[in-house]
């Protein structure tokens, strides 16, 4: 028959104790691979970082590298509310002068009747609306090609100056309609959705009492003057806007210049009695936020290599990399780069020559008058960052910065390989601990089994010393 044990019962001996105190002794190399593991992770996303920071910098020497970044222009305006410019970065260098005429404008249109109450009654039946351009004096009208002119119904019991309004509000027929009061009363006004001669409307109506050329009923909105249909005033024609640029005639449908001349956009903002001066300059502002970019992401990977390096004696702590030769290593090459001289440029030779002074931690301090000097020699400065002779020694910096960087964060490269080697030594902890947990496993059913026998024993010892106890006691009585 089978009987339930636990271990220790029977000798008193507190067995599940025991082995786990033996069990934690045997832990100890597993707790010590468990640290060592938190310690790569912790330098492998320090050198998570550092890959992070190296891609900033070798992006911020690509950007300087790059001639694109030398060509570009900024635009001014000699008088901004008339006409402002902007600059996709391309435009060529130049001045010039417009003059604008008139602006474009949108057709409106405004009832000649008014209403008491915008819930008042307009008269039912439809409306057709129909884009197009206006010939001289309206004795004409050409549809605009692409499109169909709407008609919108309106019906009895939604005829109200308010309900009118949403329905053609609601057609997209290229026209928005608004009520308009005053104390004369309500008027419903119509405007085209777009500015230019080629978006003006004419309204045709089918009014329900029959007549569509009187007004009365729905036909208060007739306008129609090629068809002698004018119930509506225009109070406002559909116009092109017209300017002059160096004497040059442009005419646009919109306010909006943006294909007049290459890499630019005119705005215009109101007609002018004399020339406006657009000037069209290298975009040295542009310039000099990409030389102080790279400069801080240069900073920025500099303080990170040695927050992660250094040792704090007076706090008793060190970096996650310190003692790394990598780290260390990179942080040499750095400076060794950062203090070199280059053959690119005539002007300048060194960084500090344009205003980016190394200092004694590494880090570069930028020297504004020093820059702002740089700038004004742009052709010498574009070849100090962007000529790329292939490591022949005229390299410019940015391209210098940019190969470096390319270098470290490659496959083969010491950032990437140093993280692999990382991966490849928490894989293979990983691995050590997998396999001394299994033979932890063995070592406690060894121990389990032994001292489970041991209790067993000396609970057999223990009922025969009783038993011989009882024996003697009945002997000596």
């Amino acid at each position: 028959m089978a009987t339930l044990s636990s271990a220790g019962i029977g000798s008193g001996l507190d067995v599940k104790s025991i082995v786990s105190q033996l069990l934690a002794l045997e832990r100890q190399p597993i707790a010590a691979l468990q640290s060592n593991t938190k310690k790569i992770e912790s330098q492998l996303s320090a050198y998570g970082k550092l890959q992070s920071a190296m891609t900033t910098l070798r992006d911020a020497a690509k950007t300087l590298s790059n001639a694109e970044t030398w060509s570009r222009t900024a635009v001014a305006s000699s008088n901004p509310t008339a006409v402002t410019a902007t600059s996709d970065g391309s435009a060529p260098p130049g001045s010039y002068t417009v003059n604008v005429a008139n602006l474009a404008a949108a057709q409106t249109l405004v009832t000649a009747t008014t209403w008491a109450q915008p819930t008042d009654d307009v008269g039912p039946g439809s409306l057709t609306i129909e884009l197009g351009t206006w010939g001289a004096g309206q004795t004409s009208f050409t549809p605009k090609a692409d499109t169909t002119p709407i008609t919108i119904n309106i019906p009895i019991g939604g005829d109200s100056l308010e309900q009118v309004r949403d329905a053609i509000n609601g057609a997209g027929a290229g026209v928005s309609a608004s009520i308009v009061s005053d104390a004369s009363g309500s008027r419903l006004s119509i405007r085209s959705t777009l500015t230019g001669e080629a978006n003006a409307f004419r309204i045709s109506v089918n009014d329900v009492d029959g007549d569509n050329q009187n007004a009365a009923g729905l036909s208060h909105l007739a306008y129609d003057p090629a068809n002698s249909l004018v119930q509506m005033s225009q109070p406002q024609a559909a116009a092109n806007a017209n300017a002059t640029i160096n004497n040059v005639p442009v005419s646009s449908a919109t306010n909006t210049l943006t294909d007049v001349m290459d890499g630019m956009t005119l705005k215009l903002g109101q007609v002018t009695t004399g020339g406006v001066d657009i000037t069209v300059n290298r975009d040295t502002t542009s310039m000099k936020e990409k030389i102080t970019a790279f400069s801080t992401a240069y900073n920025d990977l500099i303080k990170l290599v040695r927050e992660q390096t250094s040792v704090n004696a007076d706090a008793g702590t060190a970096g996650i990399l310190q003692g790394d030769s990598s780290a260390v290593g990179l942080a040499n090459q750095l400076r060794q780069l950062v203090g070199g001289s280059s053959g690119a440029a005539t002007a300048f030779a060194r960084l500090t020559d344009i205003g980016l002074a190394p200092q004694r931690d590494g880090t570069l301090k930028v020297d504004d008058t020093k820059l702002e000097s740089a700038l004004g020699k742009l052709e010498q400065l574009q070849s100090f960052f962007a000529r790329d002779d292939e490591g022949t020694g005229s390299d410019g910096f940015g391209a210098l910065f940019a190969s470096f960087g390319d270098q470290r964060l490659g496959s083969d490269g010491l950032l990437s390989t140093r993280q692999e080697a990382l991966r490849e030594r928490i894989e293979r902890n990983a691995d050590k601990q997998s396999r001394m947990e299994d033979r932890l496993s063995l070592v406690e059913k060894r121990l389990l089994d032994q001292y489970t026998r041991l209790d067993t024993n000396i609970a057999k010892l223990s009922s025969l010393q009783n038993y011989v106890t009882q024996q003697i006691a009945n002997w000596n009585k």
